[in-house]
């Protein structure tokens, strides 16, 4: 059984808590609120840290057990580097930083002091979403020791200025969270809890949220013509769902947006079978319709204005009398026949047919795509940045700022009429791979013949969805990334 953290608001002056947190800047004693709780100590400031080498560099600690005239058991100095405005992805992290602090202390009641001009209501948010962050656990098939279940609730009160501004911003970004640890949550689970049924169902569960659900049975994609799709599940005994979640907040006669994802519950290659080695890992092979999904719960949470579309193909690609061959030609529901070259590019020929189903149905004012689509994006760019494709320079434009706005950042590559000749096909329209240089490059080619000229992008997030080195808000083996990115390109661009 996780802790669970629970997150207050409260005015200035802190109240006596277990722990009691400060801040300051570097080379500069503690203001504000917080200085009058250092000076309840009765100790000299600038004795204390020279006697401790506090700078108040990012990052330092100063640590008082029992310190006399605050009411609290412990007083913790915390530095926040050089004075000035702090970016508020900054401020994200610097509440994942706390979190792991708190949890060193194992205090169980702790006050924070926020003031100054610094400390808006959106760094405190972005502070509450770096605790709730890096707090997330996924360790529900643990079993729990005897003092885990005697574990208190970690309560965290953040006494600041404006504490009904601090509470409406904190709502407004846990939505967002609230996507993200969805996301990660998915991805994480085992593949035999989480099939296409069950993630259907996940993902209906949003209903009670205001959004639309439609869910599409394989006898309905058969008839639609997405063969694309429906071969890669037909060597697994778990039927495929395509489920089609929409979000009305906006206009009723505009245009949605629209947001694709790859749902690969389990990817074993098919006939194209992977090796051994981390193929356990390929149950996040649905990282993208997870954020998706996210993204949907995180708009309609906080009710954004906009019109939105989401379309997650959630299929198991399996090895079996029944799985599709090297060789096979199968047509989309565009009508392109595809020669299948490798079994194991089968992301691409799930997203074809979703694709090509929202832009016909739902005349989007654009689509993005997110994927864990290629293991060369990896190798491209590691597990920083995701890779970025697109015809269309405004919308990756919005793209790459909004993830330097929500730290998930992209990199865009190019595409081209030279790389598009080499997935062309001796057999059949196209084939669904052309060898190891330009991998991600061309699997981006093969999904660009499917978006009929929408403005378009695509983002293959295999390097960023999971695997990923634990960082100030994340110590999951997912990270929920897209989320964040995609909200924050909706409310920057496209909100009413």
């Amino acid at each position: 059984m996780s802790q669970e953290l629970v997150i207050h608001t409260a005015p200035l002056p802190a109240k006596p808590a277990a722990l009691a947190i400060i801040y300051a800047a570097e080379n500069a004693a503690p203001a504000g609120a917080g200085a009058a709780l250092w000076a309840a100590t009765g100790l000299d400031w600038d004795a204390v840290a020279d006697a401790a080498a506090f700078k108040g560099k990012q990052g330092q600690v100063l640590d008082l057990i029992a310190p006399t005239g605050t009411g609290s058991q412990r007083l913790m100095v915390l530095g926040t580097g050089k004075a000035g405005l702090t970016p508020l992805s900054a401020w994200t992290d610097r509440g994942g930083s706390l979190l792991a602090k708190i949890a060193a202390t194992r205090a169980a009641t702790i006050s924070v002091v926020l003031d100054g001009p610094d400390a808006t209501p959106l760094a405190i948010a972005e502070l509450a979403a770096g605790l709730r962050l890096r707090h997330y656990r996924f360790d529900k098939y643990k079993s729990v020791r005897a003092e885990e279940q005697a574990a208190a609730n970690l309560t965290v009160t953040l006494h600041v200025e404006n504490v009904a501004a601090a509470i409406a911003a904190i709502a407004d970004r846990f939505a967002v969270v609230e996507g993200t640890l969805l996301a990660r949550t998915l991805i994480n689970e085992p593949a035999n809890v989480l099939g296409p049924l069950e993630f259907t169902q996940r993902a209906s569960e949003l209903a009670s949220l205001g959004v639309n659900i439609e869910v599409l049975s394989p006898e309905q994609m058969q008839a639609l013509g997405m063969n694309s799709l429906l071969c890669v599940a037909q060597g697994s005994e778990r039927p495929a769902r395509m489920v089609i979640m929409r979000w009305s907040g906006g206009k009723p006669d505009e245009a949605p947006l629209a947001f694709v994802g790859k749902g690969v519950v389990f990817d074993t290659g098919g006939i194209s079978i992977k090796p051994a080695a981390s193929m356990e890992d390929m149950k996040g092979d649905m990282g993208g319709a997870a954020a998706v999904t996210g993204l949907m719960l995180a708009l309609a949470t906080r009710k954004a204005p906009v019109n939105v579309v989401g379309v997650i193909g959630i299929v198991e690609n399996m090895p079996d009398g029944k799985a599709v061959r090297p060789g096979d030609i199968v047509r989309a529901m565009s009508g392109t026949t595809i020669e299948v070259i490798n079994t194991d590019a089968e992301g691409r020929l799930v997203l074809a047919d979703a694709l090509w189903y929202t832009q016909d149905r739902f005349k989007p004012k654009f689509m993005v795509n997110l994927a864990t689509l290629t293991g060369a994006i990896v190798v491209a760019l590691g597990h920083d940045h995701a890779g970025l494709f697109s015809n269309d320079d405004t919308l990756a434009a919005n793209l790459l700022n909004a993830g330097l706005t929500a730290n998930e950042k992209l990199w865009r590559l190019p595409l081209g009429p030279a790389y598009d000749k080499l997935i062309e096909s001796r057999f059949a329209d196209i084939k669904n791979s052309a060898g190891r240089p330009g991998g991600s490059i061309l699997a981006a080619q093969f999904l660009q013949r499917f978006v009929n000229g929408v403005p378009w992008a695509h983002l293959d997030i295999a390097g960023t969805a999971f695997g990923t080195a634990p960082t100030e808000i994340n110590s999951s083996w997912a990270s929920g990334f897209g989320v964040a990115l995609l909200d924050r390109l909706v409310r920057d661009y496209y909100q009413n």
